[in-house]
């Protein structure tokens, strides 16, 4: 394995590292926004997606956590491998690897909360009353 291994995980890291982190400002404005409109009371769908938000904001960190160990060891890979601890530096960029699997299978389960959040939504739609209106 050379050193420019682990470096073409680099991009793909930081790519992923953004998406992660515009994730994370929707869902922090989403949530804004919810507060503000709410006011004083809250209705119960609010409390079902509340306890949704704050769900995927767990998982949003944890991707980001894994994200982040996967730069690093990735980084600490290259750096074994750059001073010849070719044994390490492999082991460290399988770490790396491992992290970032379990980022991306976070991050496919958060998908998969967001999918609740817009059933709650859906759900919410279909309570409300028919127009009589025609198009």
């Amino acid at each position: 394995m050379t050193l420019t291994t682990p470096g073409l995980l680099f991009p793909a890291i930081s790519l992923l590292l953004l998406a992660y982190t515009n994730r994370f400002l929707v869902l922090a404005q989403l949530i804004r926004e919810l507060n503000a409109r709410e006011g004083e009371t809250i209705r119960p769908l609010v409390v079902a997606q509340i306890t949704n938000l704050r769900k995927r904001i767990k998982l949003i960190r944890t991707m980001q956590v894994y994200g982040v160990a996967s730069f690093l060891m990735c980084t600490i890979s290259m750096f074994a491998l750059f001073i010849e601890f070719k044994t390490i530096g492999i082991i460290l960029f399988g770490i790396s690897l491992g992290c970032l699997a379990l980022s991306l299978l976070t991050s496919l389960y958060e998908i998969h909360i967001s999918c609740d959040a817009i059933e709650i939504e859906l759900k919410n739609i279909e309570k409300k009353p028919l127009s009589d209106k025609a198009d």
